[in-house]
């Protein structure tokens, strides 16, 4: 039996300001790594040795992923891959999601941001953010996983949402309504054939 986390970053500066990040590198704000700190006291209560990390090569992420390990003492190997970055939001990059809404209309943009198959223009749907984290998923980490080793992965809201798609067998519809919020880990026990044994979501409540 092996363990998953699943981190996605602590709040970035563009998510303070409400705007569309995708792969522009953005610094997280002080409260970012304050929640990458309460996340691994969080992880720290479940006694998981991790044997590898796994980072997109997005800043958010990998200081999400230095905060968490120092605070953990631990020091696994760290792979970073830009399978695991965040959707690319083309056009609307750096845009104000709350004037973009009014631009296009709501509806047009909560289809953008959540949507399976919707491509925001110039940019990628969650389904093409998923050819890339899946093939990726399956063939390193999963294997990690398959080997018994414990597995911890900082990402991004939709890199993450495509993963937990894949992990929970949603349909396109059921991914409308997950959301991931920021700094708080996801943990899988995942046994040796890659089947998800339990889920259990991490919180201060």
């Amino acid at each position: 039996m092996a363990e998953l986390c699943l981190l996605r970053h602590g709040e970035s500066l563009w998510n303070k300001e409400n705007r569309f990040t995708g792969w522009v590198d953005v610094p997280l704000t002080d409260f970012g790594r304050k929640q990458a700190e309460d996340a691994a006291q969080l992880i720290k209560k479940e006694n998981i040795q991790f044997d590898v990390a796994y980072t997109s090569v997005l800043d958010r992420a990998i200081e999400t992923l230095e905060i968490v390990m120092k605070a953990l003492q631990q020091n696994p190997p760290v792979i970073k891959d830009k399978a695991l970055n965040e959707r690319m939001y083309g056009d609307l990059q750096g845009l104000n999601k709350a004037d973009t809404a009014k631009k296009y209309g709501a509806e047009q943009v909560h289809l953008w941001r959540r949507s399976y198959d919707v491509r925001p223009p110039n940019g990628e749907s969650l389904e093409d953010t998923q050819k890339r984290t899946i093939p990726f998923f399956i063939n390193c980490i999963m294997s990690d996983l398959k080997a018994g080793k414990n597995v911890l992965v900082s990402a991004h809201g939709n890199s993450l949402r495509s993963i937990i798609m894949y992990l929970d067998k949603l349909s396109k519809e059921q991914v409308l309504s997950l959301e991931l919020p920021t700094g708080l880990p996801v943990i899988y026990s995942i046994d040796l054939n890659g089947i998800v044994t339990s889920k259990k979501e991490l919180s201060f409540v």
